[in-house]
């Protein structure tokens, strides 16, 4: 049974807690409503519209992550588009960036399909999740520290149910990877000192208390502003998940 939305940190921090699996988790942050500024921009957003998707019902509301539920890799983005997921209900469907994460996703074997255009296109992750860092589409694309902070339970109770079969996590762009951190620690992983940086390619091998391992990855994040200018290319994607294909499966490196 889905809890009444959460009205604050407290209860976001409560109800992620007591989420016992990942579609009660999924359904009861899809319900949110502990961020004024981000609810007025989602709902805004879903009424407006944008031209070209007048005639299309909106989302309007938090992003749930969505993929494999024995995920060995674990992708994480900002936060969702105001015309992509925060339209269709899907993280990374429906927008630009997404065309190019699902493309290069489905080029390594991890997504049945080269694209993402609609939550009921047929689409299905292979052995990947994906959930954005916010779950709700910000204002000109930038969260508050506020509440990237108030959001975090839900991603910290998304890697403990993912725990025992993750490998992998994939932090696209420093935004993520910096909000992923604390996220860690939340969720039990031993970080090293100091704390590590982004950057492309990076990679950062971490356990938590039981041993188990996890390696972190960053990639650039595949925003327009990234791809136009060729400061992420393909090839660039492409080795990322290959390497995490390789990590997932049990391939050993070194911290970098």
């Amino acid at each position: 049974m889905t809890a009444a939305p959460a009205r604050s940190r407290s209860e976001v921090e409560r109800q992620a807690a007591a989420a016992i699996g990942l579609d009660q988790l999924s359904a009861d942050s899809s319900t949110c409503r502990a961020c004024p500024r981000l609810v007025r921009w989602r709902e805004d957003i879903a009424v407006v519209k944008r031209r070209s998707f007048e005639a299309e019902p909106y989302w309007g509301r938090p992003v749930p992550g969505w993929g494999d539920p024995l995920a060995a890799i674990m992708i994480v983005g900002l936060a969702p588009a105001a015309h992509g997921g925060n339209r269709t209900g899907r993280i990374f469907t429906g927008d630009r960036s997404g065309d190019w994460l699902f493309a290069a996703l489905h080029r390594a074997g991890l997504a049945a399909l080269p694209t993402s255009i609609r939550a009921d296109d047929g689409q299905r992750l292979i052995g990947v999740r994906m959930v954005a860092a916010v779950r709700c589409a910000p204002p000109a694309n930038k969260p508050t520290p506020a509440e990237r902070d108030t959001c975090r339970p839900w991603l910290v109770r998304e890697l403990e149910l993912l725990a025992p079969t993750m490998r992998v996590v994939v932090a696209l762009g420093g935004f993520a990877w910096q909000a992923l951190l604390p996220v860690l620690a939340g969720a039990g992983y031993l970080l090293p000192r100091p704390l590590p940086r982004f950057g492309h390619g990076t990679r950062v091998e971490i356990s938590d208390a039981d041993g188990r391992a996890l390696s972190m990855l960053g990639c650039y994040h595949p925003s327009q502003q990234n791809t136009f200018t060729g400061k992420l290319t393909e090839p660039m994607l492409d080795a990322v998940f290959e390497r995490a294909q390789q990590l997932a499966s049990g391939g050993v490196g070194v911290t970098e």
